[in-house]
């Protein structure tokens, strides 16, 4: 209910991010999109934003294939394999 009300409703399905970049060497979100975030990727670069380019960009994007997303989910135990 209460995403529905949030400035990123209007996007439909695109309201939650699957990646976010942190530029700056910063390892907070500063209350970027708390609630929209909850399931997001997290990616954070050394570089400042001016100095973002496409290699950078890539990188994150490579990063953020290899990994799993469980939304949420428990890893599933080895002992019940």
């Amino acid at each position: 209910m209460l995403a529905g009300h949030l400035s990123t409703s209007v996007l439909g399905e695109f309201d939650s991010p699957d990646l976010l970049v942190r530029t700056s060497g910063e390892l907070r979100l500063s209350n970027f999109l708390l609630w929209q975030s909850a399931y997001t990727e997290l990616y954070f670069s050394n570089k400042m934003w001016p100095d973002f380019w496409e290699d950078e960009y890539i990188q994150a994007l490579k990063d953020f294939q290899s990994r799993e997303r469980r939304f949420g989910q428990r890893k599933p135990s080895k002992a019940s394999n």
